[in-house]
């Protein structure tokens, strides 16, 4: 059977908005939109809006 690829997880990285860390590690499959999550930030000690990003 020829043609069928599987596309492999993608590592991406959940930044902080307010902070600008990279607080999280995510896998996930390529292709979508991007991630946008309420996660806690440490530095902050509250929840904020965290962003996809590849390194």
């Amino acid at each position: 059977m020829a043609g069928k690829s599987k596309k492999k997880a993608e590592t991406v990285y959940l930044v902080c908005e307010e902070t600008g860390e990279y607080n999280y590690i995510v896998r996930r499959k390529p292709g979508g939109e991007k991630l946008k999550l309420m996660k806690y930030c440490p530095k902050l000690r509250k929840h904020t809006l965290h962003n996809e990003k590849k390194k």
